[in-house]
């Protein structure tokens, strides 16, 4: 009895919980059977652009075909007989193989031997977004994230170095072997990449736990900190002088910060980290690497310094990144991040529709206050002063991170803000691989080039 009220149990649990997943896996062949009665469904943007279609020859042969070739590449993936399946065309399978159409014209088309059409999947993507996240990103590698702060709707996501869709097949042993430049690696979920000094975000939200009196915080920073014959500079060895928690922050000070850390009780310090995510799931339909925060009782004074000024061995991806930061933004809330806005039959008839709900309080409205008027110094007075003057208001966090031990001139640039900072808008999350210090490279640049594109 108890066997089979287990049995039972977990029946009730695959049918609700589980079966998209296996319906939706690669490995299913009760696919194939769909794909025999079903033409595949069209893939659009939030405006009805169309961003992956069926064609259907004279002779019945169907081609899956990508309208906007590269741009959405690596969030929309590829549906291949021969090379599987990836990205949304992947987790919506299902759907994309599923016909509503009415009923009355699927019986007639199941008599003629005629193959329904399947649903479409209504995307939360921006075409145009899109397209200026790309062009902004232009040949650098890297990756942007663009969210909206109120409902976690994914506008955009760009992974550069990018492929075509289109040519898949004849670009697949190219594509597969090119190790420098991992063309099929999306970077926006599964880049796992040293934060830079965006990781000050979270060492500040540790340090103002930790010390209820925050705001008499001081340090005098003389361009550079030494500790057990470790010395961190800050970035072109600048001597920031006399500064309290905010303008540390503003001025991203790695002075400030590695004396910040070793002052900070290193478990209550992960507990932090690992409350906005780090060591543990992401919501989320995509494939993604986890974060990770390295630090442990065992650290070394060294490891701390560098870990809360954003080195170290702790990595993040760019869409992590968006997501603390749209906690921030949302007052601490974050909301459960989604790219599928409804599906409809073919016709245009809405099947289900997808609503913003919550993921999780990351942090209290008042931490999160407390942050966005720090982001906000970062942009007025501090090093994303590209961003202000602009018709619009931006919030943020530049980081820099060295990802060579041998040279410190090779690095990735981050940026993470939000728009619009007394009711945010857009959240953005922006990384460039080997920027080498210029200014087209760097992310706040980048990131004021696609909202530049966006409000005017």
């Amino acid at each position: 009895m108890i066997l089979f009220i287990a049995l039972m149990g977990y029946l009730v649990y695959f049918t609700i919980a589980r079966a998209d997943t296996f319906v939706n896996s690669p490995y299913n062949q009760r696919q194939d059977a769909f794909a025999q009665k079903v033409v595949r469904g069209n893939i659009t943007d939030r405006s009805g652009n169309i961003i992956a279609q069926t064609d259907v020859a004279e002779d019945g042969t169907e081609t899956r075909t990508y309208p906007y070739g590269s741009l959405f590449a690596h969030v929309i993936g590829y549906s291949d007989p021969e090379l599987g399946k990836t990205g949304l065309e992947s987790v919506e399978n299902f759907e994309l193989l599923t016909s509503n159409a009415f009923f009355v014209e699927k019986i007639q088309n199941e008599f003629n031997g005629s193959k329904n059409q399947g649903d479409t999947v209504v995307t939360t993507l921006d075409a145009d977004l899109q397209q200026a996240a790309y062009n902004a990103l232009g040949e650098f590698k890297g990756a942007v994230v663009i969210m909206e702060a109120d409902t976690g709707k994914i506008l955009a996501m760009v992974s550069k170095p990018d492929y075509d869709p289109n040519t898949l097949a004849a670009n697949w042993e190219y594509l597969n072997t090119d190790e420098e430049n991992s063309p099929l690696l999306n970077r926006a979920t599964s880049g796992s990449y040293a934060p830079g000094s965006v990781f000050k975000m979270i060492t500040t939200l540790a340090y103002m736990r930790q010390n209820p009196n925050y705001a008499s915080y001081t340090y005098d920073c003389a361009g550079s900190i030494t500790e057990e014959n470790v010395t961190i500079n800050c970035f072109g060895q600048t001597v920031h002088g006399f500064e309290d928690l905010r303008s540390s922050f503003a001025n991203s000070c790695n002075a400030s910060f590695s004396n910040i850390g070793l002052s900070l009780d290193i478990s209550q310090y992960r507990e932090t980290a690992e409350d906005l995510l780090f060591n543990s799931s992401l919501p989320g339909v995509l494939d993604y690497t986890k974060s990770s925060f390295a630090l442990n009782e065992n650290s070394g004074t060294a490891e701390i310094m560098m870990t809360a000024m954003g080195q170290g061995n702790t990595t993040v991806s760019p869409y992590h990144m968006a997501l603390i930061t749209q906690a921030i933004a949302n007052g601490g809330t974050l909301m459960e991040p989604y790219l599928v806005d409804r599906v409809t039959n073919y016709t245009g008839t809405e099947v289900r529709k997808n609503v913003p709900k919550s993921y999780r309080k990351l942090m209290t409205s008042e931490e999160a206050a407390q942050l966005k008027e720090y982001m906000t110094a970062v942009v007025e007075e501090g090093t994303g002063s590209v961003l202000s003057g602009k018709s619009y208001t931006v919030a943020g966090k530049t980081g820099t991170a060295e990802y060579s031990m041998v040279d410190g001139e090779k690095t990735h640039s981050w940026f993470v803000g939000f728009t619009n900072v007394d009711d945010p808008e857009l959240v953005i999350s922006i990384i460039t691989e080997g920027s080498d210090g210029s200014a087209g490279g760097k992310a706040v640049s980048i990131a004021g080039t696609i909202l530049d594109s966006y409000y005017y």
